[in-house]
C-alpha cells in the first residue's frame, strides 16, 4: 500500500505530465505557424512523449491498487513571442518538472517506499536528459538562429526526431 502522500504526489504528477504535453503541443502550433516543421515536430514528438509519462504513473498507481483520480487539465501558461522564448519556456518547464519528480523521490524515500524510489529513477535519468537536450537546443539556437541557412539547416535536423515509446517496466 502506498504511503498517502506519496500517492497524493504521484496522482498529481499524471496531470503535471499531461499539461507538458499541452505546453509542447503550443510550441509546436507556434513552431507551425513560423513555417519551421521541424522544430514543430521536435515539440509535437515531446508531446507524445510528455503522455506516456503520465500513462506511465497512471499505470504505476492502479498495478499498486492505488486510485487514480484525475483533475482539469490547465491551458498552457506560456507566452511566446519569439523562437527563443518557446526553446525558454520548455526548459523552464523541464527544470519544474524535475523539481516535482525530485518532491516525489523526496517523499518516497521518507516514507521507506523503495519500489516508487526503483520506479522514479528512470524518470530522474529522463529529466537529465530532457534537461540537457532543451539546454542544447537553445545554444544551437543562439549559435545558428540569426543565419537563415543554420537556422534551416536546424530545422532540418530536428524534423528527422521520431517517436519512441519508453521501455519502463512496471
Amino acid at each position: 500500500m502506498l504511503n498517502p502522500k506519496v500517492h497524493e504526489l504521484l496522482n498529481a504528477q499524471i496531470n503535471k505530465e499531461f499539461y507538458s504535453a499541452y505546453l509542447y503541443l503550443e510550441i509546436s502550433n507556434y513552431f507551425e505557424d513560423r513555417n519551421l516543421d521541424g522544430f514543430a515536430n521536435w515539440y509535437m514528438v515531446q508531446a507524445q512523449e510528455e503522455r506516456d509519462h503520465a500513462m506511465l504513473f497512471y499505470q504505476y498507481l492502479q498495478n499498486n491498487d492505488a486510485k487514480v483520480t484525475l483533475e482539469a487539465i490547465g491551458k498552457p501558461d506560456v507566452q511566446i513571442e519569439t523562437d527563443m522564448d518557446a526553446l525558454r519556456a520548455s526548459l523552464k518547464h523541464e527544470i519544474y518538472v524535475t523539481s516535482l519528480i525530485n518532491d516525489i523521490y523526496a517523499e518516497a524515500y521518507a516514507a521507506r517506499d523503495f519500489r516508487t524510489m526503483q520506479f522514479l529513477d528512470w524518470f530522474v535519468k529522463e529529466q537529465g536528459e530532457e534537461e540537457k537536450n532543451a539546454t542544447d537546443l537553445i545554444a544551437k539556437m543562439e549559435l545558428f538562429g540569426s543565419d537563415p541557412k543554420s537556422l534551416y539547416m536546424l530545422n532540418q535536423e530536428l524534423g528527422t526526431r521520431v517517436y519512441a515509446a519508453p521501455s519502463l517496466v512496471l
